[in-house]
């Protein structure tokens, strides 16, 4: 597939997401609603990973930029942020180790129920 096509699909997505996203009664970003869209795609096959694997590559090697404009709206309110800043922190750092045993245990169980249903175990 072109990269102009698979830049179609991709931002096909995403402005199903966004249509998904103003339908929907909560208040779910339309950026979670895409992923969730491509998720499902991708599990029912009906949208095949290597058939937009270059546009991911890319987006995956360049994810640095998308950051740029959140830390620029951070800075904005840099006075705000000194002043909470040990709440934040103290946030951070208590949930940070929650968020780690958490992803572990949830990839240890994947793995347990692929290797139980004679999966490869390699994730």
């Amino acid at each position: 597939m072109s990269v102009l096509a698979q830049i179609g699909v991709v931002l096909g997505i995403c402005l199903f997401g966004e249509a998904v996203s103003a339908v929907l009664p909560l208040p779910v970003p339309a950026g979670v609603t895409s992923m969730i869209i491509l998720f499902v795609l991708l599990c029912l096959r009906v949208l095949n990973a290597k058939k937009i694997e270059g546009v991911s590559s890319f987006l995956l090697n360049n994810m640095a930029v998308f950051f740029v404009p959140s830390c620029v709206g951070i800075l904005r309110y840099a006075d705000v942020f000194f002043e909470n800043a040990l709440p934040i922190i103290l946030i951070c750092a208590l949930s940070t180790p929650v968020v780690f045993f958490t992803a572990g245990t949830a990839v240890k169980l994947t793995m347990r129920l692929m290797n139980r249903k004679g999966g490869s175990g390699d994730v």
